[in-house]
């Protein structure tokens, strides 16, 4: 069980860091909106936080 957590605290790391290089900071505070959302058992929230993501991701194809 200890192994899993480290990998998951891996994941999770990476993931922020990749979405801070990429994104910037509203690429972290969409995902944080995302995950606080999940977590929560809050569409709306989460909501928020997939439509921040979304824009960021498209905004150069607009």
């Amino acid at each position: 069980m200890p192994a899993l957590a480290l990998l998951s605290a891996v994941f999770v790391v990476g993931v922020e860091q990749t979405m801070q290089w990429k994104y910037g900071a509203s690429g972290i505070i969409g995902m944080l909106f995302l995950t606080i959302g999940i977590k929560a058992k809050s569409p709306t929230i989460s909501s928020i936080g997939a439509v921040v993501l979304a824009l960021l991701v498209a905004g150069p194809a607009i």
